[in-house]
C-alpha cells in the first residue's frame, strides 16, 4: 500500500432523476443511513488528509450530512470530469494521491480502496459482474493494464460478452490531476466531460493504467429504486452475517431487518419476521419471537418478547421481563420480572418489579392535548381490562380488580375496583329465547305468504315491519285472502300474541339496559 498522503474526492452532485425524488440521490438511505454516509465511513477508515464532496447548488441537506468534511459546488452538471474540475482549487497545494469515488456506490469495500491507492500511477476499479448490460467494458492489454473503456452501446457482439466493467472509481497522482482533467474533451453525444478519457490521456504521458478488479454480484451504483432495493438487500446480508458471527441466533435470517446502529449481544434468539428500527439495543440471552417491531428500545438480559409485540421509542425493558403477543409499549420503563403477557398498551409509565399487567389492561395517557404519566409500584396485580387514567400512581402490592377504570391514586396493598353490582333475573334468558324464536317464525311465515320481503322478516332491527305485515294479512277480507293465508291464519293469530309479549319484554330489557349504562361510582375497598 502506498504511504503517500491521500485526498478523496466524492462525486455526489447527481439529482437522481430516476429515483423520482426531491432529495439528492446519495441522500437515499440504506439500513436507515444515507448512502453518502456509508461511503464516508469507509473513506474515513483510510485516514485521508481531506475528503471533498462535490455537490449540486441546491443540496443544503447533503452539505450538512457530510460535515465536517469540505464541499464544493458543481454549478453546471457537465459530467464526471467537470465534477472533479470543481474540486481542483481545494487540492491546489496537495501532494500525494487523489482517490476519486462515485457517491452513488456506497458499498465499495475498504479493501478495494486500499488496493486502488496502493497502485502506482493511474489506477481504475473494474468489477466482474454476471450482468454487464448497460455498463462500460474494460479492454485490457496483454500485461493486464487498461487499454480502453468502451461504452455498452458502442461494443461489438464479441465485446459485449466481456464481464469486466468500469466502476468509475480512480486513483490519480495529485501532480498530474489538474493537467489530465484539463485535457478531457467533450466531443461526445452528450457534450460532457468524462473521466473515462483519463487512461488514454495518461498513456500519452507514458503512464499505464492499472486495473483493480472486484467481484460484484449485484448492480453497480444506485440510480433508481430497484437498484436501491438491491443494495438494501446486499447490505442487510452483510449486517446479518456480522451479527450472527458475533453469537446471535437468527432462525430465518432473510426475514430479519436490521438498522445501521442495531446492537445485539451474544446469546440472543431472533425468530422470523422481526424489524429493528433506529436506536435498538438488545442485551444477552433475550428471546425475540416472531413478528415484532422495535424502535428506540433497550431490552435487558433474559427477557422474552412477542410474538407480535411493538416496542416504540423510549421503551426500557428490565431483566427477565415477559412481554407477550399484541403488546405495545412506548416511553416506559418496565421493572425486573414484570409480566405483560397479551393484549395490552403501556405508555408514559414507570412500572416496578414483579408487576402482573393482565390481558386487556391499558394506561390511558393522553387527554387529547397532553401526555400524562402512570407510576405502578412493585408487585402490583393489574387485573384484566383495567384502564389506568393518568396521571395516576399505584402503590406497591396493590390489587386492581378486573374491569375497573381508575382515575385516582391507589395506596399500597389496597384493593381498588369500580364495578356495579351484578343483577340476575331468573328465567329471563329462556323466556327471551322462546319469544325470539316465535318472532322469527312469525316473520318468515309472513314472507311465505308473499306480503313481506326477507329484509322485513329479520327481527334484529325491530319487530315493526313483521308486525305490520302480519296485521295486514290477518285484516284481509275472507274473499280476498289467498288459500295459504286462510290456512295459516290461526297460527298467525297465536304468533301475534307471542310477538306482543316479546315487544313488551324487549321494552323492559332496553329500559334496564339504559339504567345499567348510567355513570358508576368508583369503589375502593
Amino acid at each position: 500500500m502506498s504511504h503517500a498522503p491521500l485526498a478523496i474526492v466524492i462525486l455526489a452532485a447527481g439529482k437522481g432523476t430516476r429515483m423520482k425524488s426531491d432529495q439528492p440521490k446519495v441522500m437515499h438511505e440504506l439500513a436507515g443511513k444515507p448512502m453518502i454516509n456509508w461511503l464516508l465511513e469507509t473513506c474515513e477508515a483510510l485516514n485521508p488528509e481531506k475528503i471533498i464532496t462535490v455537490i449540486g447548488p441546491d443540496m443544503p441537506k447533503l452539505a450538512e450530512a457530510v460535515k465536517p468534511h469540505e464541499t464544493v459546488i458543481q454549478e453546471t452538471r457537465n459530467g464526471t470530469g467537470g465534477a472533479v474540475k470543481c474540486a481542483l482549487p481545494a487540492l491546489k497545494e496537495f501532494k500525494g494521491n487523489v482517490l476519486i469515488l462515485m457517491g452513488d456506490e456506497p458499498l465499495v469495500s475498504l479493501e478495494t480502496l486500499k488496493n486502488l491507492i496502493g497502485a502506482d500511477g493511474l489506477a481504475v476499479q473494474g468489477f466482474d459482474t454476471p450482468a454487464p448490460h448497460g455498463l462500460g467494458r474494460m479492454m485490457l492489454n496483454e500485461n493486464g493494464t487498461l487499454k480502453e473503456i468502451i461504452e455498452d452501446k458502442d461494443c461489438t457482439p464479441e465485446q459485449k460478452k466481456i464481464t469486466l466493467c468500469n466502476a468509475g472509481n480512480y486513483c490519480v497522482p495529485a501532480e498530474k490531476l489538474a493537467q489530465w482533467i484539463d485535457a478531457i474533451g467533450n466531443d461526445n453525444a452528450q457534450g460532457e466531460y468524462y473521466l473515462t478519457d483519463l487512461p488514454a490521456i495518461a498513456a500519452k504521458d507514458g503512464i499505464e493504467t492499472k486495473v483493480v478488479e472486484t467481484r460484484w454480484d449485484g448492480p453497480w451504483g444506485v440510480n433508481d429504486r430497484m437498484q436501491l432495493a438491491a443494495h438494501e438487500k446486499m447490505l442487510q446480508t452483510v449486517l446479518r452475517e456480522k451479527t450472527m458471527c458475533e453469537g446471535v441466533h437468527m432462525i430465518d435470517p432473510d426475514t430479519v431487518y436490521l438498522w445501521h446502529d442495531t446492537t445485539i449481544a451474544p446469546g440472543v434468539i431472533i425468530e422470523p419476521n422481526v424489524f429493528f428500527g433506529p436506536d435498538v439495543t438488545i442485551d444477552e440471552n433475550v428471546h425475540i419471537k416472531a413478528f415484532c417491531h422495535f424502535e428506540g428500545t433497550h431490552i435487558k438480559a433474559g427477557t422474552s418478547v412477542g410474538p407480535f409485540a411493538r416496542l416504540r421509542p423510549g421503551a426500557e425493558i428490565g431483566e427477565d421481563v415477559r412481554i407477550g403477543n399484541f403488546v405495545e409499549i412506548k416511553k416506559s420503563t418496565i421493572g425486573t420480572g414484570a409480566k405483560i403477557n397479551h393484549l395490552a398498551y403501556v405508555g408514559d409509565t414507570e412500572m416496578g418489579k414483579g408487576v402482573n399487567f393482565s390481558c386487556g389492561a391499558i394506561t390511558v395517557n393522553y387527554d387529547g392535548f397532553e401526555k400524562h404519566k402512570t407510576i405502578i409500584g412493585d408487585n402490583v396485580m393489574v387485573g384484566s381490562n383495567v384502564s389506568l387514567v393518568a396521571p395516576i400512581t399505584i402503590g406497591e402490592g396493590a390489587l386492581l380488580a378486573a374491569g375497573s377504570t381508575l382515575t385516582k391514586d391507589v395506596e399500597g396493598d389496597a384493593l381498588a375496583m369500580t364495578r356495579p353490582a351484578t343483577e340476575e333475573k331468573k328465567g329471563w334468558a329462556a323466556k327471551f329465547r322462546k319469544l325470539k324464536s316465535a318472532a322469527k317464525k312469525a316473520a318468515w311465515a309472513v314472507v311465505f305468504m308473499g306480503v313481506a320481503t326477507p329484509a322485513m322478516a329479520d327481527p334484529c332491527p325491530g319487530f315493526a315491519n313483521a308486525m305490520n305485515a302480519l296485521e295486514t294479512a290477518m285484516a284481509q277480507q275472507p274473499d280476498t285472502r289467498t288459500a295459504q293465508t286462510s290456512k295459516t291464519l290461526p297460527h298467525l293469530q297465536s304468533l301475534k300474541a307471542d310477538l306482543d309479549e316479546l315487544e313488551k319484554a324487549t321494552r323492559e330489557y332496553n329500559k334496564n339496559k339504559q339504567a345499567r349504562s348510567a355513570p358508576l361510582q368508583a369503589t375502593k375497598l
